[in-house]
């Protein structure tokens, strides 16, 4: 149990912002390298002439490994602490990268795609612990520095595809290794970092969270993956639909549509990077209420207003929610205090898993009620905020107190 040990004594420490930006940095490559998996299916379908079922193979491969191996990753290394098993991870991706710009037959796409999928699942859970214990107590502030390069990372990718895969082909693809190989690096320097950390003494630790009958840790754990499908089923209609929306509904063209995405991507960074120090000081139960619940008005106004004031939901809208995650991550790193790899897996899989299967089903819905009715039907999505009432305080008054200490610091 070492690695609980670890994660859950950070707060002996000031917060290792080298650490911090080192790991938010390889989140930024890393998930650069998994949308860019996405963003290149049109090179492949015309490259193999594939169809689109066999399209919704690779997503399957790519999918099942970096959303379902996550809660086993991290379920192993919070009993087998493994300080470069990050470094490990990003090779498997360099191999999965190299191995696609290669591949000639669609079995071996399917495998690099694979591959990809199993560096990004060893990625995420160990990650997320290593920015606890360098959080230095202030645990929303560092799950926001960390999330927030994953963030940049998505955006980037479908970019780089653009200028250079789709352009120079295929082989291209082998460039995007040196990105892997570079993250290699950095997360070498953060295993010796984690190994270094991991052999110091411990000072005690009082607790710093109530202990919840079982019954009521499993509601809440209801609760919570609730308000994750909440959140990330109505950002995949985002993401995945918002341009066709925006030029079915005012007519516009697909450039501006693209600014209009820009602008949301820009407003879920912001909230990203807000949302955990908010939660530091005022905390995780009331930042979720708020991000969640408190963005139904703007989700039920949305279909209904001019372009321009779209414009400024949407920003509200991007902001709120992305503001969510990593109060809702470190609320449930708290309820399971001696699980920290095992729930950061759990929760970043779903994250993936719900956007995935979000996207193909509000996708069959536009195809049957057209984008507008299904933008109408995920505005009320946020009102399953309302459970959250249903979440207990699960902090300490003392905690409380520091965590205040801590932001003014």
């Amino acid at each position: 149990m070492k690695a609980d040990s670890a994660a859950n004594t950070g707060a002996n420490d000031p917060t290792a912002f080298r650490v911090l930006g080192a790991i938010s940095f390889s989140h930024f490559l890393n998930d650069t390298i998994q949308s860019l998996i996405l963003a290149i299916y049109p090179l492949f379908k015309s490259d193999f002439h594939l169809s689109f079922a066999q399209i919704g193979l690779i997503t399957l491969a790519f999918q099942f490994t970096a959303s379902l191996l996550q809660p086993l990753v991290g379920y192993y290394t919070d009993r087998h602490p493994k300080p470069f098993s990050l470094t490990l991870g990003m090779g498997c991706t360099l191999l999965g990268l190299l191995t696609l710009s290669l591949a000639s037959s669609f079995p071996v796409v399917l495998i690099a795609a694979a591959m990809v999928g199993t560096g990004s699942s060893i990625f995420h859970p160990e990650s997320a612990r290593v920015a606890r214990m360098a959080s230095g107590g202030r645990h929303g502030l560092a799950q926001s520095i960390f999330q927030v390069g994953g963030n940049a990372g998505t955006a980037m990718g479908p970019l780089l595809a653009a200028w250079i895969v789709l352009p120079y082909g295929q082989r291209s693809i082998a460039f995007f290794s040196l990105l892997a190989l570079l993250a290699m690096i950095v997360l070498t320097g953060v295993g010796l970092w984690y190994r270094h950390h991991q052999a110091k003494p411990k000072k005690a630790v009082a607790a710093t969270v109530q202990t919840l009958p079982r019954r009521q840790v499993l509601t809440t754990l209801a609760v919570l993956l609730a308000l994750i499908f909440s959140k990330f089923f109505y950002l995949a209609s985002i993401n995945s639909y918002l341009i066709f929306y925006l030029i079915q509904r005012y007519d516009i063209s697909t450039q501006n549509a693209q600014y209009h995405l820009f602008y949301f991507l820009f407003s879920v960074a912001a909230g990203t990077l807000l949302g955990g120090p908010i939660g530091d000081r005022i905390g995780r139960r009331q930042v979720i209420w708020v991000s969640i619940l408190g963005v139904a008005p703007f989700t039920l106004a949305l279909p209904y207003v001019d372009q321009s004031m779209s414009v400024v939901l949407t920003m509200i809208i991007g902001f709120m929610l992305a503001s969510a995650f990593p109060a809702i991550l470190v609320y449930a790193q708290e309820l399971f205090p001696g699980r920290i790899g095992m729930v950061s897996g759990l929760f970043y899989g779903l994250a993936f898993g719900l956007a995935g299967i979000g996207a193909a089903v509000l996708g069959q819905l536009a195809d049957l009620w057209g984008v507008t009715a299904v933008y109408k039907l995920c505005s009320f999505l946020p009102l399953i905020g309302l459970l959250a009432i249903f979440l207990p305080n699960i902090r300490r008054p003392s905690q409380q107190t520091s965590a205040c200490q801590a932001a003014k610091a």
